[in-house]
């Protein structure tokens, strides 16, 4: 294959890598995709509404042209297990193998990359897992609540050499790459502060009171669940509201400050900033239940002063 065919090919892939599919770009990936008929596999980790409702429909629109196709669920609760299955069946007309946890994934070895859509906190173990099984990963942000986490996952990264992508839907908006352009060009001139707010009046964000009722415990694994987190004992909320609580989120930071944050990053350059301040508190809905996010009249608002 010439240069300008190699170079159009992988350009074309890396175009489309924010849609959500790009997980599985190894270099045997793409002899797989221009050498021959074998398809790359791709395994589904935690059957989500994220997965549901945006990473597979947005990989099955390109899966045919490159040559994707998904071939199992893994996921330790077996209604998310079914349901997963019965999605990508209906969306498909394939059949899947329903896997109840990673290890009997891997172990089967069926698979070339994975998109991990599973709790928040569990992202960076479970990338360690799919890196430790030389498999191409996608996962969603945030990719680790703690740094301790993070370190392990990067490092995980870096030893196996998989092709490794987090998400973050901003960076494949085309208004944000506009705005990105147009400071580069200079037109702003220098840009000397950044603020960013975002205010949301959402009572019952990341509440889920009818599956928190149906959720048995002998219907999944708690202990696999909580992973690296202290034991404790068995909780519904905690399992599907997971956002609302710590050690399981850190609130509004993990969940939407790291949008704002990261594109700062982007915009500027800066890999991280020279000083930060933060402040928070539950002022209105004081349930006893939140994570330590500040709400103001009804409006969710996160403060951030960033030195860059």
């Amino acid at each position: 294959m010439n240069s300008k065919r190699r170079n159009f090919i992988k350009k074309t892939l890396l175009a489309t890598s924010g849609i959500a599919f790009s997980s599985g770009l190894s270099a045997k990936s793409y002899r797989k995709i221009i050498g021959s008929n074998d398809r790359i596999r791709v395994g589904i980790v935690g059957f989500s509404n994220r997965s549901k409702y945006s990473l597979i429909p947005s990989f099955l629109q390109f899966s045919k042209k490159l040559n994707f196709e998904i071939v199992g669920v893994s996921d330790i609760w077996n209604r998310r297990r079914l349901e997963g299955a019965e999605f990508i069946k209906a969306k498909t007309g394939l059949k899947v193998d329903k896997w109840r946890n990673n290890e009997e994934m891997y172990e089967k070895n069926k698979i070339d990359s994975v998109i991990i859509s599973t709790a928040d906190f569990q992202h960076a173990i479970h990338t360690v897992e799919a890196a430790e099984s030389k498999k191409d990963v996608y996962v969603e942000k945030p990719f680790a609540e703690t740094m301790d986490d993070a370190i392990l996952g990067l490092n995980a990264v870096k030893k196996s050499k998989i092709i490794f992508q987090i998400g973050s839907q901003r960076r494949s908006g085309l208004n944000y790459h506009a705005a990105n352009n147009y400071i580069k060009s200079g037109k702003f001139g220098k840009v000397v502060m950044v603020e960013m707010k975002w205010n949301v009046n959402q009572p019952d964000r990341w509440r889920l009171p009818s599956l928190v009722k149906e959720i048995k415990e002998k219907d999944t694994d708690w202990k696999r669940y909580l992973i690296n987190r202290p034991f404790e004992k068995w909780s519904p909320r905690k399992y599907l509201e997971y956002r609302l609580f710590w050690p399981y989120s850190s609130g509004i930071p993990g969940q939407w400050m790291c949008h704002q944050i990261d594109t700062v990053h982007w915009f500027t350059g800066f890999n991280h900033p020279r000083s930060v301040v933060g402040n928070g508190g539950i002022y209105l809905w004081k349930d006893g239940l939140g994570s330590g996010i500040t709400i103001t009249n009804g409006m969710i608002t996160t403060t951030l002063l960033v030195e860059f």
